[in-house]
């Protein structure tokens, strides 16, 4: 009988804990007239994004495991987008599911959404270019762009910007709405050669071959231009002062031609010098004439 009694107390107990903790989780906080979640909605929506986070997580794995390492860079700036795109549908669908008026909640926040989207046309703007560079592969981990006269490497395309790092070793952030706005040269997206040229001017008066066939030295001898296609010299124009030509040659690393070009332009002084070919400079002649 002591038993029995003992077994029906603690039923009730049992039965009051549960009782006392399903009113707390049903407890409700009104987020205006139409809208109303409780605690155990809350608890049921962050469950939900944390089990999507760990599905996330698996499914990377499960698709980077055997790709090569460039190709994992450029999957996780998609999984990047397909992240934060599958967690908003997972939270609006489990509001749904736990009877949260979803209708109301997009009614009730479409102004501060306005206003939020008004102040916030910049960062929309990135978003979006964020968006087609990765559908229309116009920029990769890795590639050598220009824009707004700026040159980098990039090393991270991120949900709003894009990193660089540029010739001189800093860390260009480019805004990626900026893609839209301005004309961006990709130096490596047809391959790592590039044609690369140096322009020079000799007097009137000195000798054309001969000035093709040092330029034509210099290119052949600099071990960071390329033999194939051979480096060519074109006779531009008859300018003001001088007798304008132009050396093309190709390079493997564009990111570095300034320095092969640099190196050039050492090379043809040096030669120009030894064989007797001045370089001129603008000269304008100034009459006075007194009345």
């Amino acid at each position: 009988m002591i038993q029995d009694l003992e077994h029906i107390e603690t039923t009730i107990t049992e039965n009051d804990i549960w009782e006392s903790t399903k009113g707390f989780l049903n407890q409700n906080m009104s987020l205006g007239e139409d809208i109303s979640i409780s605690i155990l909605d809350i608890i049921v929506v962050i469950t939900a994004i944390f089990l999507t986070t760990i599905a996330l997580r698996i499914l990377l794995r499960l698709v980077t495991r055997k790709l090569p390492k460039e190709d994992k860079s450029k999957f996780n700036v998609i999984y990047g987008y397909f992240r934060w795109v599958v967690y908003i549908i997972i939270f609006i669908i489990t509001l749904n599911s736990v009877g949260v008026n979803v209708t109301a909640v997009f009614a009730a926040s479409a102004a501060l959404l306005i206003g939020i989207g008004l102040a916030l046309q910049t960062l929309f703007q990135d978003i979006i270019a964020g968006i087609f560079i990765l559908v229309d592969q116009t920029v990769h981990v890795g590639d050598i762009i220009e824009i707004e006269d700026k040159v980098g490497r990039v090393i991270e395309i991120k949900l709003r910007t894009t990193r660089a790092v540029t010739i001189d070793n800093r860390v260009l952030i480019i805004p990626n709405h900026l893609y839209l706005a301005n004309s961006l040269y990709n130096w490596t997206q047809n391959g790592n050669t590039t044609r690369e040229t140096v322009e020079v001017g000799v007097a009137y008066g000195s000798d054309v071959q001969l000035v093709k066939r040092l330029l034509l030295e210099v290119a052949s001898a600099e071990e960071r231009v390329l033999p194939n296609p051979e480096p060519s010299v074109l006779f531009n124009e008859f300018g003001d002062s001088a007798l304008n030509f132009k050396l093309v040659f190709t390079v493997d690393d564009s990111f570095t031609a300034h320095l092969t070009k640099s190196e050039i332009r050492f090379e043809i002084d040096r030669l120009f010098r030894e064989n007797k070919i001045s370089i001129p400079f603008p000269q304008r002649d100034i009459h006075i004439i007194q009345k």
